[in-house]
């Protein structure tokens, strides 16, 4: 990467970044500022062997073959959309991801939310090493990982190793909304952090849905059609006045 940003966002999956700072995103890039998606786990599975999880998604998806593939293009329509640029990294989503036997790091979502598997271990070593080699940006944004699932928690644990305090973090949309998954994360009591509130005009909110829906094997997960979608996103920038960063200071 040779070019210079304004901000860039680390993206665990294909669709974190435009589900969580969609609107953000949009109002930089339409009053001229160059923004990047960067997506970590965006690589084809390396074999035949993934979780029963995995299977049961991709049922759901209703993709077919080339699975990864077809939502890499997914989320190249979201970007387009959002005015971002965007770079897929060739880690395996976690569903994909096994140990040198072959046998799935992570079988259910009970694990794909608990703590790191420790054949992934060296990854946020990996991961870390490269985004050392990421020019310096604007404002560099992880995700919180709130509701803790663990390729999230992977990136920012990655990132805090190069980035340390000069990070901002953005709220994992739709944990957020789950009650009490944010103090999880952020006691409520904690003097550590501080909220950076970035209002969101309506036209940032409908490019936000818009580029949702371009994920189009995603949507049917956390929404019930394009009235429902633009009611949550709605509702919860209204409840925190946008969509919220958070800083360490």
């Amino acid at each position: 990467m040779t070019e210079q940003y304004d901000a860039i966002y680390l993206s665990p999956h294909l669709d974190d970044a435009a589900l969580s700072c969609g609107g953000q995103i949009f109002q930089a890039t339409a009053v001229g500022q160059r923004i990047l998606i960067l997506t970590i786990m965006a690589g084809d599975s390396p074999g035949p062997a993934q979780s029963g999880y995995a299977d049961i998604l991709h049922e759901r998806w209703q993709l077919g073959a080339d699975v990864v593939a077809q939502r890499r293009v997914e989320d190249i329509a979201a970007s387009h959309i959002l005015g971002a640029d965007y770079r897929h990294w060739t880690v395996p989503d976690c569903i994909y991801r096994t140990d040198s036997d072959s046998t799935p790091l992570y079988e259910d979502w009970v694990q794909i939310t608990g703590g790191i598997h420790p054949a992934d271990e060296p990854l946020v070593r990996q991961l870390a090493e490269r985004l050392a080699q990421v020019l310096p940006a604007g404002r560099l944004v992880a995700p919180l990982a709130v509701g803790r699932h663990v390729d999230h928690q992977i990136v920012r644990q990655a990132a805090e190793r190069v980035y340390g305090d000069d990070l901002f973090y953005y709220e994992d949309y739709p944990y957020v909304q789950m009650p009490g998954a944010l103090a999880k994360i952020i006691p409520p009591e904690s003097s550590a952090w501080t909220a950076v509130t970035i209002p969101l005009s309506d036209e940032a909110l409908q490019a936000k849905a818009q580029a949702i829906e371009a994920y189009v094997s995603q949507v049917s997960t956390f929404f019930n059609g394009r009235d429902d979608l633009l009611r949550q996103i709605t509702s919860y920038a209204q409840s925190v006045g946008g969509e919220r960063l958070w800083h360490k200071w």
